[in-house]
């Protein structure tokens, strides 16, 4: 690194964000670059013998679909065209090319390029929505088990990705929400609609769209939706609930099953707007949390380009007494052959052409297979540590404050991978956790503390293993049937996240006889350096 980039890239607390000057180039959009006679190509003539060969081919075109004058196309070289396209290339910052300093959304991760490659292959690329279903038995296949992944993922019993992108796939929920009401003969009683401040507001505007009328809580002193507020809007005219967990604030709800219960005994719904669920995978599920229905973007959770990125696609999950209002088709599997059924009487239609973006859909089913279930959490978990992080650096910063949940310890993550762990090594036996306020002296000075110890009787671990424990990628013989349990990400991640927090981690094993586990906490925020 020469002298002169070394003094522009580092500081005295690290690296800085490299130097950037965007490209900026006066191009017209490329119609106004269009010159009459203009080719990028020149056609052929066609071959006489060709040409009494086929005839006159417009004829077999019915007169009302011909075109009355040619297509007002744009006239260019190819070298024009190249240009035009290298320069608006050249003004367009994203992941690939910048990584200092993203776009602050939940949608900006790697996605992988072989996925990339997967959707451009002719297999993909080529398909129209309008062959026939014996000729697309492939795609129609990923559709299926794709459905059967998320359905594992939320808990919830059937799934359509016709919905184009996320706020769709909202809009599908408040949709199959006013169908479920009016079945009932309660579509006009059943007409409000309750969400938060801090959800996406797509979960406002896509009910008020729908007919419903809108009643938003704001958070309590904790930035937690105020549950009290909640038990005041519900009523008789209470349709549903539509709510982002964790919300745009970052704050995971833990009374979630609490509104879920109170919403139920109202006679409404339930939606899991799950834009946020990067952080909760293979942690927690919309089903286990009692909801009706929830939504995926998989251009943000599961790795496929967002909007402008690429086509975007959302997925709207139901359970099994709301699946027959899904929009059609869906596909069925009857053992042999998949096919796409429309024979569903009381859907609520359509929400977009066709099915979905097949190509979204193919590149999110193959993430979701290259990581695995272990994969999937370990996604959640990096996920928690990198916004930690982020967090406990930003507030280092003079004059920067976060307004909610201020001194509340996020050890959720470590506690319940600590468990996970226990579990794997515990094939019989039992876990146990003990949780107990507590004096440690390990720092040379007594401080209050939250002493948090998972205890199980399983195999143990090796000495030899004690001491590589914590370290990512490094396999751990459990001495189970299933021989070699996890990579040592979770581990590293929850020693690491316990370490920001101002506490520690620590392991104890005898091999044959079991383990314990002891998270340590302090009980006030660390003194910043």
């Amino acid at each position: 690194m020469s002298s002169e980039i070394r003094r522009h890239r580092m500081g005295e607390a690290g690296p800085l964000p490299r130097r950037f000057h965007q490209a900026r180039w006066d191009e017209s959009v490329i119609f106004d670059l269009s010159t009459p006679g203009a080719r990028g190509l020149l056609v052929p003539e066609v071959e006489r013998e060709v040409a009494d060969a086929a005839g006159n081919v417009l004829e077999t075109i019915p007169e009302p679909l011909r075109r009355a004058s040619p297509p007002a196309l744009p006239e260019l070289s190819q070298v024009h065209v190249l240009r035009h396209y290298l320069r608006v290339s050249q003004e367009t910052l994203g992941a690939d090319l910048n990584i200092d300093v993203g776009q602050g959304t939940c949608t900006m991760k790697h996605n992988p390029k072989i996925n990339e490659q997967l959707a451009r292959l002719p297999e993909i690329s080529e398909l129209h929505p309008l062959q026939d279903e014996d000729t697309v038995q492939g795609m129609l296949e990923i559709f299926y088990r794709f459905e059967q992944i998320l359905k594992e993922i939320s808990g919830l019993d059937r799934f359509t990705f016709q919905p184009g992108a996320g706020s769709q796939a909202i809009y599908t929920n408040a949709a199959i929400i006013r169908a479920y009401h009016a079945t009932n003969g309660q579509a006009e009683q059943k007409d409000e609609i309750i969400t938060t401040i801090f959800s996406h507001p797509s979960d406002a505007a896509c009910p008020k769209v729908a007919g419903f009328k809108v009643i938003t809580l704001y958070p309590d002193e904790n930035g937690y939706p105020d549950l009290e507020a909640l038990k005041a809007a519900v009523s008789d005219h209470t349709a549903g609930l539509m709510i982002t967990n964790p919300e745009d604030t970052g704050i995971f709800n833990p009374r979630i099953a609490e509104f879920v219960r109170i919403v139920h005994e109202a006679g409404g719904l339930c939606a899991y707007d799950q834009a946020n669920a990067n952080g909760i995978l293979g942690v927690t599920r919309a089903g286990d949390a009692g909801f009706d229905l929830c939504q995926f973007n998989l251009h943000k959770t599961f790795a496929t380009p967002h909007g402008c990125g690429g086509p975007a696609a959302g997925a709207t999950g139901v359970t099994a007494e709301l699946a027959r209002f899904l929009p059609v088709p869906v596909v069925e599997f009857d053992g042999e052959r998949y096919r796409l059924d429309y024979d569903r009487p009381e859907t609520i239609g359509k929400i977009r052409q066709f099915y979905g973006v097949a190509p979204a859909v193919l590149k999110a089913y193959a993430w979701v297979m290259s990581l695995g279930a272990e994969g999937l959490r370990q996604v959640a978990e990096v996920a928690v540590l990198n916004n930690n992080y982020l967090m406990h650096k930003v507030l280092q910063i003079r004059g920067v404050s976060a307004p909610y949940a201020q001194g509340k310890r996020r050890v959720e993550q470590v506690l319940l991978n600590l468990l996970s762990n226990a579990v794997k090594f515990t094939e019989k036996g039992g876990v146990t956790l003990r949780a107990e306020g507590a004096s440690d002296n390990a720092a040379g000075a007594a401080r209050p503390v939250v002493r948090l110890s998972v205890t199980d009787t399983g195999m143990g671990i090796k000495v030899e293993d004690l001491a590589t424990l914590f370290q990512p990628f490094r396999q751990i013989d459990s001495g189970l049937a299933r021989n070699h349990e996890g990579t040592g990400l979770g581990l590293a991640i929850c020693r690491r996240l316990a370490e920001l927090l101002g506490g520690e981690i620590r392991a104890e094993s005898e091999w044959g006889k079991g383990s314990v586990f002891t998270c340590i906490m302090p009980l006030k925020e660390p003194a910043k350096s």
